[in-house]
């Protein structure tokens, strides 16, 4: 069968040329996942952008997680030259305006980060899990990722040593929370690594009053902190995926309590603390400016903290250009287990 994806927009027109081929380097992650390995091309039909495959018929659940792709606007199949739009249920947990309304300088893309979330999914065992799944992002910032991971249903923990954009991450979740009459709780403590105390604020939330009443529910964890300290925050339930955007370094660079630091010994520094963070086999997805931060670099000093980094194939051409300054890679990184180990 041939299956056509239409590709929403993106505001940005020297950023869409790069997307949609990030697009299809995230559709051909997804697709493997399903064991329906095919080529994908990129199509622009009556001035709109697309995404054409043909494959083995694909299930409803299948489908449903084809839909999932961060910028697909709708899924059709193509007979005889036309397109029929599928029609399926969605899988969004909440709206998709938590991660896109809250605006600020500097925000990640969601549709980028949704890639990101995507792709790491794809490789890893917890794609269709039963339960709901746990996304770590250790230098959260305004949060961005955990929302996105939110809206489809995950947990999320976040956390950044900048307590001004932790707490405005978490005033705009409880104000989104009360907009959207979602039934809740708040509630803030105390996490220990060592000497440090890191405090937490927890939201436990569900996407209906039925569910929040017979505990069906999700949190969002988040911190002020070192991300160094990010594994304490995971003792109870550890993340699935990590999701993280390092500092480009063209007005904020790393820094160590008051002292700067490099990225290549932030990411020496930090590494051992979100591996011990994840799940045996869960995976971590770490975008970077190439332009203060060569890939060749992040992925030697990956190997040495022993995650497996993912190369070869579509993972080596996420490499965009953003703005002039910003040349972004992508590195995905799997946390496998010790022969022998559990």
């Amino acid at each position: 069968m041939v299956y056509t994806l239409g590709l929403a927009k993106h505001a940005n027109i020297r950023y869409r040329d790069s997307l949609n081929r990030l697009h299809r380097c995230e559709l051909i992650s997804m697709l493997h996942a399903l064991s329906a390995d095919c080529e994908v091309t990129v199509e622009s039909l009556g001035g709109a952008d697309f995404l054409t495959f043909e494959c083995r018929s694909l299930s409803v659940r299948e489908l449903t997680w084809l839909s999932s792709h961060s910028s697909v606007a709708f899924v059709a199949e193509r007979i005889n030259g036309l397109l029929r739009p599928l029609e399926f249920s969605d899988n969004k947990y909440l709206d998709e305006d938590l991660p896109e309304i809250f605006k600020y300088k500097g925000k990640t893309s969601a549709v980028f980060t949704r890639m990101m979330i995507n792709i790491a999914l794809s490789l890893s065992p917890f794609l269709f899990s039963a339960s709901p799944l746990t996304l770590l992002d250790p230098v959260c910032g305004k949060g961005t990722a955990c929302f996105c991971a939110l809206q489809s249903g995950m947990n999320a923990i976040g956390i950044d040593s900048d307590r001004k954009a932790v707490r405005e991450a978490a005033d705009y979740f409880r104000k989104y929370l009360q907009y959207h009459l979602l039934k809740h709780s708040v509630r803030t403590f105390s996490e220990t690594s060592g000497s440090d105390s890191i405090p937490v604020q927890e939201f436990i939330f569900a996407d209906s009053r039925e569910h929040f009443r017979d505990n069906n529910t999700r949190f969002l964890r988040l911190s002020s902190g070192d991300t160094a300290l990010c594994h304490a925050l995971c003792r109870r339930s550890a993340a699935h995926l990590l999701v993280a955007d390092l500092p480009y370094g063209i007005q904020h660079a790393p820094q160590f309590g008051h002292r700067p630091e490099s990225f290549s010994a932030l990411l020496s520094r930090v590494l051992p603390a979100w591996k011990k963070a994840l799940l045996p086999n869960g995976v971590a997805a770490v975008s970077f400016n190439t332009l203060t931060f060569p890939t060749e670099q992040v992925i030697s000093i990956v190997r040495s903290s022993g995650f497996t980094p993912v190369e070869g194939g579509v993972f080596g051409s996420l490499r965009h250009e953003v703005e002039q300054a910003v040349v972004r890679d992508v590195v995905f990184m799997i946390n496998k287990p010790l022969e022998g180990g559990t």
